[in-house]
């Protein structure tokens, strides 16, 4: 398969691209599709030898695709993958895999039936540094592991289909639990909510597990600079990896230690080191683009498979259910600010959990309103209406009946 030609890109804009580019070079790249005119415009003129399609049925019923990598939004990835699987392709599916365990399961299921490959985009696991880390700690160069800390920080691209937690600690997730080698048995998770009143913007998790090994996982797209940061911690030492510095900065090894005396911890400090990585050097999205060949290729599983992806979803799941019991009962001891959403008469029309409406607005009987979407005071939406997701409405809006409002549109 290395030399064919026989891979399909769904999605090749904001992070899709890197994916189409790394895959051409490697000589697999056959077509990539896009609902967008200028992502393939962009395309038709960077890779002239690539088809470029608008539709994935294009690829699906093409024979000549054995394996399709999709570079969607998150919420679009369970059909897609289904939509591929059931086609008989070979799947890549960016983070995360579905946006349920129960919808994982049914992909993972559904790829042992097919005899397929799921492949899961966690990227850090094809890292030439968290490989060396990886490495040492099953090595024991830093003895016993206690203690995991990550911070993933940045300002930069702010999504509404997920949220901070779904959109970021994902990667940290999947890196932990391959340190640690089991799951944890309390997770604990705290989140603000400052640019929408349903999406949290910053998250903190902490996670104990049975061996007595603790993690905290920070996530923020609200911070000044990009941070992206793992901490390691044994008894015999410490490693911080640092994805913002220069190749050979980013792996530093502390031989700190602490000592006991009278039952007193001690603290002995030691010189860090950095580890040199430039001789297996390769950008980490190449190296996860060539091991899903690889795995398409011999049909062993990869490390990020979707049963390692199912790990990552209940691990998220839960994390997503102890902030949101944290918010329920925050309202429910009347503290802070309280939003303006309104009860919905049962039966009337449907809103989704994740949709905002205020106070004085007015939806007519059988309207749909979609993730994240937000109807602000005053408005009115007419009878049968189909509200997308991340649309916001108002105030003093009027909608007649039976409009269809797209996605992403602000009236």
């Amino acid at each position: 398969m290395t030399r064919q030609k026989d891979v399909a890109v769904i999605g090749a804009g904001y992070w899709g691209k890197n994916l189409v580019r790394n895959l051409n070079n490697l000589g697999v790249l056959r077509v990539v599709c896009d609902t967008d005119n200028a992502v393939r415009n962009q395309i038709l003129k960077d890779y002239r030898e690539v088809r470029i399609v608008k539709s994935d049925k294009e690829i699906l019923k093409d024979e000549s695709i054995r394996a399709v990598v999709i570079a969607t939004n998150a919420i679009s990835h369970y059909e897609l993958t289904r939509r591929a699987l059931e086609a008989g392709k070979h799947v890549f599916v960016e983070k995360p895999l579905a946006l349920t365990c129960e919808d994982g399961q049914k992909l993972v299921d559904l790829a042992r039936t097919k005899g397929k490959i799921i492949f899961v985009g966690h990227i850090l696991h094809y890292h030439a540094a968290v490989i060396k880390l990886k490495e040492l700690v099953r090595q024991g160069k830093i003895g016993r592991l206690q203690y995991i800390y990550s911070r993933r920080l940045s300002f930069g691209k702010i999504r509404r289909e997920e949220n901070i937690l779904w959109s970021f600690a994902p990667h940290d997730i999947s890196v932990i639990l391959s340190l640690v080698g089991e799951e944890p048995h309390y997770i604990d998770t705290v989140g603000s909510n400052f640019l929408h009143a349903r999406i949290a913007d910053v998250t903190m998790t902490n996670l104990k597990f049975p061996s007595g090994i603790g993690a905290h996982i920070f996530v923020s797209w609200l911070n000044p600079f990009k941070e992206q940061r793992l901490v390691v911690v044994g008894t015999e030492g410490m490693i911080v990896f640092d994805d913002t510095r220069p190749v050979d900065d980013k792996l530093t090894m502390y031989p700190h230690t602490i000592k006991w005396q009278d039952n007193i911890p001690l603290p002995e400090k030691a010189e860090g080191f950095s580890l040199s990585l430039s001789e297996q050097w390769d950008e980490p999205l190449k190296m996860e683009c060539q091991a899903f060949i690889d795995a398409c290729n011999t049909g062993t599983p990869p490390i990020t498979s979707g049963e390692e992806a199912l790990r990552v979803l209940r691990l998220l799941e839960a994390s997503q259910r102890s902030l949101e019991e944290k918010e329920s009962e925050h309202k429910s001891l009347g503290g802070g600010i309280k939003n303006n959403q309104i009860d919905i008469p049962s039966g009337d029309y449907f809103l989704h959990e994740t949709a905002v409406v205020d106070q004085d607005v007015t939806v007519g009987a059988g309207t749909k309103i979609w993730f994240f979407s937000h109807l602000l005071k005053g408005t009115k939406v007419g009878a049968k209406c189909n509200i997308g997701q991340n649309v916001v409405i108002g105030p003093d809006v009027v909608v007649g009946d039976g409009c269809k409002i797209q996605n992403n549109v602000s009236i």
